[in-house]
């Protein structure tokens, strides 16, 4: 069996928003009991992550040490188009990745006690961004 949702989320900025209840909505709407759960963000310029949904600082913290990784700005950078957050937002995309597969056990997200999955918007001014969410399994 396969399900194929889309999900749309509006960031506000840099920092992470958490998407973990509309995974398992997803999840549970496949009707998927044993299987997996693949998260695909259809942009260039954000990412999913799975950290720890327990205490804000540890995402906070992981904003911190990304901002002092991939500077705002950096003389570096050719591809300035759309502004010095630019470049550095592709380049946290590709460190940080646009996809998560999590397993299903028992018709739910199969996660541990302090996961949960984020998007973590790279840019820093909100925007709409598209996932799909694909459910396979039995």
């Amino acid at each position: 069996m396969v399900f194929q949702g889309k999900l749309t989320f509006s960031t506000h900025g840099r920092g992470t928003t958490s998407i973990t209840d509309a995974i398992r909505e997803q999840v549970h709407l496949s009707g998927v009991r044993t299987g997996l759960c693949h998260v695909f963000l259809q942009h260039t310029s954000a990412s999913l992550v799975l950290c720890e949904n327990a205490d804000p600082d540890v995402r906070t913290d992981l904003e911190r040490f990304m901002t002092r990784l991939v500077t705002d700005g950096d003389p570096v950078f050719e591809h300035t188009a759309e502004g010095p957050d630019d470049m550095p937002a592709h380049i946290r995309t590709i460190i940080s990745g646009s996809d998560l597969t999590l397993p299903v056990s028992n018709g739910q997200c199969d996660l541990g006690t302090w996961q949960g999955v984020y998007l973590w918007e790279h840019r820093t001014a909100g925007h709409r961004r598209r996932l799909t969410v694909t459910v396979s399994g039995e």
